[in-house]
């Protein structure tokens, strides 16, 4: 098989993969505040998902680099999320609401690692792998808007289930490569030390980013927004994340732990501008914003961790922190929100960003 035609169909696995949970990720917030009683428990129903995830990116992508293999964890992964992401269907009560969640974290968490390290390893050309994982953007940018199109709370879960599942058909014909088995003992441990400057930037301004986004929608809704305003919101970050990621391709030849630091020190302005707005659409510039941000720090991040690590167990890692950061930063902004007021969580949000970036100066080239 060409490898330009398995750097396409890794585009329609990824774009898939990416868009079933970005349909539902978007309107979790509202979705969880129907169901459950107050908005801690918003925090609570959101960060358990990537509770899971965290421990699934770590085990999994260990497992993965021990292996060799790759395609496996990657097709049960989508099977296990077109399951439990369609669950939410039928999930009515925060109980299992909260079990649902749980379990799209475990299958969605399995299949990150492997894929980003699939991704890198089928390009002959490793500077066009951030054009492939581009489609990570536009797949959030087709959900979000498929979900304000959709504009019902309980048909959106079911669209997902179908997303994954095409996402599925496209890597049954993807060829089952093995890769040379990571044997190194304690790796983990290692590559945590090796890049603990990196990991402890991005868990820094994660968690900042993610107390933001449990409560935006809150908020844009209270401002007047209606669905599919929100998805407009959205989409002007999913669709300047994607056409940055483009450019980084060919365009745009900084190093990629530059590209990181970049993406760390700018999403200080976007919190800023959040916590000015007075209309729901004054927003779309600051999301805009957040979109050049993530495709400088995840291209610029993932791509000097499997330059220098092992794939699947750096990348594990690294989405691992994104994780623990989404655990983090709902249960903070449900307190914060709780104990204060929506714009308190933005203030928040931009002094710990201001942290991570000085915490990013500190990684060597």
């Amino acid at each position: 098989m060409q490898k330009i035609e398995i750097n396409n169909l890794i585009r329609g696995a990824t774009f898939f993969q990416h868009s079933g949970v970005a349909i539902v990720y978007v309107f979790m917030p509202i979705l969880a505040q129907a169901i459950t009683t107050n908005i801690f428990e918003v925090g609570i129903t959101i960060a358990s998902f990537f509770f899971a995830q965290i421990l699934a990116s770590i085990y999994f992508g260990r497992i993965s680099d021990k292996s060799g293999k790759r395609l496996i964890f990657i097709k049960i992964g989508f099977i296990g999320c077109a399951v439990t992401f369609g669950l939410h269907y039928i999930a009515d009560d925060s109980t299992l609401l909260l079990l649902a969640r749980l379990g799209a974290g475990i299958t969605s968490g399995m299949m990150v690692p492997a894929m980003l390290a699939y991704t890198y390893e089928a390009g002959k050309d490793k500077s066009k792998v951030a054009s492939i994982i581009s489609f990570h953007a536009l797949g959030w940018l087709a959900g979000i808007v498929a979900a304000g199109i959709v504009n019902n709370e309980k048909t959106i879960f079911l669209i997902s289930a179908a997303l994954f599942l095409a996402g599925l058909a496209f890597t049954s014909r993807l060829p089952n490569q093995t890769m040379p088995i990571e044997t190194e003992p304690l790796s983990t441990k290692k590559v945590i030390a090796k890049n603990k400057f990196l990991f402890l930037s991005l868990l820094i301004r994660h968690t900042g980013a993610t107390a933001v986004w449990t409560i935006l929608p809150l908020v844009l809704v209270e401002l007047g927004a209606r669905l599919y305003e929100v998805s407009i919101v959205y989409v002007a970050n999913t669709a300047s994340a994607f056409i940055l990621m483009n450019l980084m391709a060919g365009k745009i030849q900084t190093k990629n732990i530059t590209k990181f630091k970049i993406g760390i020190g700018l999403t200080t302005f976007v919190f800023v501008g959040l916590a000015l707005i007075s209309d729901w659409w004054m927003a779309i510039p600051a999301m805009a914003l957040v979109g050049v941000t993530w495709a400088f720090l995840y291209i610029g991040g993932s791509i000097h961790l499997m330059e220098n690590n092992p794939k699947s167990t750096s990348t594990g890692i690294f989405n691992s922190t994104i994780a623990i950061a989404n655990v983090i930063g709902p249960v903070i902004a449900g307190t914060i929100a709780f104990y204060y007021n929506s714009q308190s969580v933005m203030y928040f949000a931009v002094i710990v960003c201001v942290a991570a970036f000085a915490v990013s100066l500190k990684i060597k080239r």
